[in-house]
């Protein structure tokens, strides 16, 4: 007979303590949470906000929320289920859409804050990061802020990146988001090294490369091999690209004019809301009355057909 250790003994589940639930489920990783989350006791209410980008099948989300004891309060959300809204008809999950979703949702922000006016952002998209520097008050140090300018009424409106549990390698969607919120004036510490474009080993970053995933070229510089390569996959992989016109050289178009209509009108459309159609109305409750009349119908029209049975038998 062989030996078994006996590892897990009565000591470990006396003193096994039970994940948090979204620990659990796998949704939350909350050492990372803690520290997006957690303030500082010596600034009484100063809440740290959180660039939340999240992706779902069909869909990218980008919210600016920020943290209390209750729960997590949204400020303005982005999806870009609304760039349809604004040219974007297909490709709704790729990288450009993911830097359109990023745009709306800054410029939503701002908008609403009132602060649209003094950070526009870089309306220029290079894809190069932009940052400017400035002293602290009686100490040597500088602080570095992710805008062209500072202005002098108020400062921009800084929000760190939440990715949720996505791995940030580079090139990943989630810094298209990121790279949109900054560019729509948010105020989010970043810096080049995740970004298409950057290469590891040389240590150096092609600002261009990146600019031609905002815009899309990477998936025209897709539709034109197919095209030519295999034309069958290429009607049945980008069916929605031919239904809507759009094509491989017009593609940059349409994300120059979706980012042009975003600065125009971010604000989220009014909900439409419709009037209650009273044909489709849940029947009321029907009252002891109404309830025993209707057991005797039941009853007596059971009976009628019994009664016709039994004539016709005869």
């Amino acid at each position: 007979m062989t030996f078994v250790k006996l590892v897990k003994n009565k000591a470990y589940f006396k003193r096994f303590q039970t994940k948090y639930r979204r620990r659990r489920e796998g949704k939350t990783d909350y050492r990372a949470r803690k520290r997006l989350v957690v303030m500082d006791k010596n600034k009484y209410m100063s809440r740290r906000y959180r660039f939340v980008v999240r992706f779902t099948n069909k869909t990218v989300i980008c919210q600016v929320i920020y943290a209390e004891i209750t729960g997590d309060r949204v400020m303005t959300s982005a999806y870009s289920s609304e760039l349809p809204r604004y040219g974007v008809e297909t490709g709704l999950k790729n990288y450009a859409a993911a830097y359109c979703t990023g745009l709306l949702c800054a410029r939503r922000l701002l908008n609403k804050l009132g602060m649209d006016e003094l950070y526009p952002g870089n309306e220029e998209v290079d894809g190069s990061v932009v940052s400017c520097e400035e002293e602290i008050v009686n100490s040597r140090r500088t602080k570095t802020f992710y805008v062209s300018e500072l202005s002098e009424e108020r400062r921009p409106f800084r929000a760190l990146l939440d990715v949720g549990i996505r791995n940030t390698t580079t090139g990943a969607r989630v810094f298209g988001a990121l790279k949109g919120g900054a560019d729509g004036g948010l105020d989010i510490p970043h810096s080049e090294k995740r970004f298409p474009g950057y290469n590891r080993e040389d240590k150096e970053y092609d600002a261009d490369v990146h600019r031609d995933r905002i815009f899309g070229q990477h998936v025209a510089e897709y539709m034109r091999k197919l095209q030519e390569e295999e034309p069958e996959k290429y009607s049945t992989y980008f069916a929605t690209y031919i239904e809507k016109g759009v094509d491989a050289d017009g593609l940059e178009a349409v994300y120059e004019a979706c980012h042009a209509a975003i600065r125009a009108d971010p604000t989220a459309r009014a909900k439409n809301e419709k009037p209650h159609d009273l044909k489709y109305k849940n029947p009321t409750r029907r009252n002891l009355k109404q309830r025993k009349n209707r057991v005797k119908q039941k009853k007596a029209a059971r009976l009628a057909y019994l009664q016709r049975l039994a004539e016709s038998d005869a």
